[in-house]
Formats: structure tokens, C-alpha cells, sequence
């Protein structure tokens, strides 16, 4: 991670290397450069786990097979580009927001547009103004959703359809931390595509297939489903495929130190190969 003293570009946009296809991946939530303002009262490792650490690194290989690959500079825990900007909990603010509010599940867990709990633990010790909200929302929430939406809508228009993977992390006791009571293992991939509404099922069982093969375990929709990006990507009817792809962070780093571990260069091995994979599929239905 790292702490700015100084503004910073909101996100990174890496475009294809090698001939376009209509595949557009992105990774909300990798980002760990921390923004001067960001006055939390919580140790720097608690608030880390907000992030999908590397998530960026282990899927660097999109654009050498013709897709783009949008990442976030900005944390998470600061605010959330995966949740709609009325998703705010009103509780954590000083005075009334300026419109209606409609907080959902995530902002009842304190995982909202702008979180307010990280590892269970209150991120600040005061309630925020509307005006600091509305400056994260300006500055970096729109900004990236812009550049999302623009990767989009120029792959829909060229090529008339588009392949949308939104790209994260998920913590080991995921199922705790939604509180959820089970006893099943968290999967070390779960596929999220709000219940088979936002992409067209043939890429998924493709992606499955793949990890199956490689040894590793597959879920769809659990305990993710998908949030706000691919609800509003996902259209199939339109040519308009989004698919969530969660990897489990014990495959690859030390969730307490967040230090890379000795299977990392094999994981991002076979995220390449799949990365290879979808792009043959893409390129077989244009």
C-alpha cells in the first residue's frame, strides 16, 4: 500500500497488446493508494482486508490477449466502486444526504458505498459530511465508472457484442464475514452472475470447466453473487455479457501480512491460461 500527499490518477488502464476483442475485465477493488483525507482510526492491517490485493497482478496477462483491463488505484474501504452511489448507510453521516438513500444489505454489514466497518472494526470515530462523501464520489467513484462504462460501449459499438469479467478477491472466511452459518468449505473460485441473469451461461461453464481441470474448486453465486457493475453491465439480451469472478486470497497471499505466497506464480499461470481460454471463446462467437 501507499499514502498519497498529493492527488493521483483514480485508476490504471491497460488496452490490448495484441488484436482487440470484445472483452473488457476490470478489478474494483485492487487498489492501495491510500488518499491524504482518508482519517480512519483503525490499524492499517485491519483496514487492508478491505482490499483484493494483486487481483490486478494475477489477471496482468488480459491485454496481451486482445482484452483491456481497468484497475483501481483508489482503496475500497475509502469507497466503493462496486456499489451504487446511493448505497450509503445514513447512520454514518453528520447530516442528511441531498437525495434518497437506498442502503442495501452491504451497507447494513458496513460495506456500502463508503464503508464503515473493516474486520468488524468501526473504520472512524466520527460521522462524515456530506460534502467529503460527495468529493470521493466526484474525484474517484465516477471517474472509474466513466472509463468502465467508455471500455464498454466502444467494444459494444465495434464489435456489436461485449464480454464483461469483473475481477476480485475474496477473504477465506467469507462466509463469516456476510455472516452466514455453515459449515461448507468457501470454494477457491466462486462465479457470480446474479443468478443467471447477466451472462450468457456457455462462458461460465467454459471458466468452470477450466479451473475444474487444474484441481482447483468452483462455486456459482456463493456466497457472491455480483454487485452493482455487472447488474448494470450484465444484459445478455443485448449483447451484453458480465461475469464476477472471486478467487479465494488463501490461494495466494498471507491474509495477516499480506505478503504474496510461494503458490502465487502458479495461480497467475493459470489465470493466464484462462485469460487465453476466454479469448478463444470470444473470438469464435464474433
Amino acid at each position: 500500500m501507499k499514502f498519497a500527499d498529493s492527488e493521483f490518477d483514480p485508476y490504471f488502464l491497460a488496452l490490448p497488446t495484441s488484436s482487440a476483442i470484445p472483452l473488457v475485465c476490470d478489478s474494483p477493488h485492487s487498489g492501495v493508494i491510500y488518499p491524504a483525507d482518508f482519517q480512519y482510526c483503525i490499524p492499517v492491517a485491519e483496514l487492508r482486508s478491505a482490499e483484493d490485493t494483486y487481483v490486478d497482478e494475477l489477471w496482468q496477462a488480459i491485454p496481451s490477449i486482445g482484452g483491456s483491463l481497468l484497475a483501481a488505484n483508489f482503496p475500497r474501504s475509502y469507497i466503493d466502486p462496486n456499489r451504487e452511489v446511493d448505497d450509503i448507510d445514513p447512520n454514518i453521516l453528520a447530516e442528511p444526504w441531498t437525495t434518497d438513500l437506498h442502503p442495501s444489505e452491504k451497507s447494513r454489514l458496513g460495506h456500502g458505498l463508503i464503508w464503515s466497518k473493516a474486520r468488524k472494526q468501526p473504520i472512524y470515530d466520527r460521522k462524515l459530511w456530506v460534502a467529503e462523501v460527495e468529493n470521493r464520489i466526484g474525484t474517484y467513484h465516477q471517474p472509474y465508472h466513466q472509463a468502465l462504462a467508455r471500455q464498454i460501449e466502444a467494444a459494444h459499438e465495434r464489435f456489436g457484442v461485449v464480454w464483461h469479467l469483473n475481477l476480485h478477491s475474496m477473504p477465506s472466511n467469507s462466509y463469516e464475514v456476510l455472516e452466514i452459518d455453515t459449515d461448507k468449505p468457501l470454494a477457491d473460485f466462486v462465479l457470480g452472475d446474479r443468478d443467471g441473469t447477466t451472462c450468457d451461461p456457455t462462458l461460465i461453464g467454459i471458466i468452470e470447466d477450466f479451473l475444474l481441470e487444474r484441481g482447483y474448486t468452483v462455486a456459482r453465486n456463493d456466497p457472491f453473487k455480483g454487485v452493482a457493475l455487472i447488474a448494470r453491465i450484465g444484459r445478455p439480451r443485448e449483447n451484453r455479457h458480465s461475469l464476477q469472478i472471486e478467487v479465494n486470497r488463501a490461494l495466494y497471499m498471507d491474509e495477516d501480512t499480506y505478503e504474496k505466497s510461494a503458490n502465487f506464480g502458479k495461480l497467475q499461470t493459470d489465470l493466464t491460461l484462462l485469460s487465453a481460454r476466454v479469448a478463444e471463446f470470444v473470438k469464435s462467437v464474433i
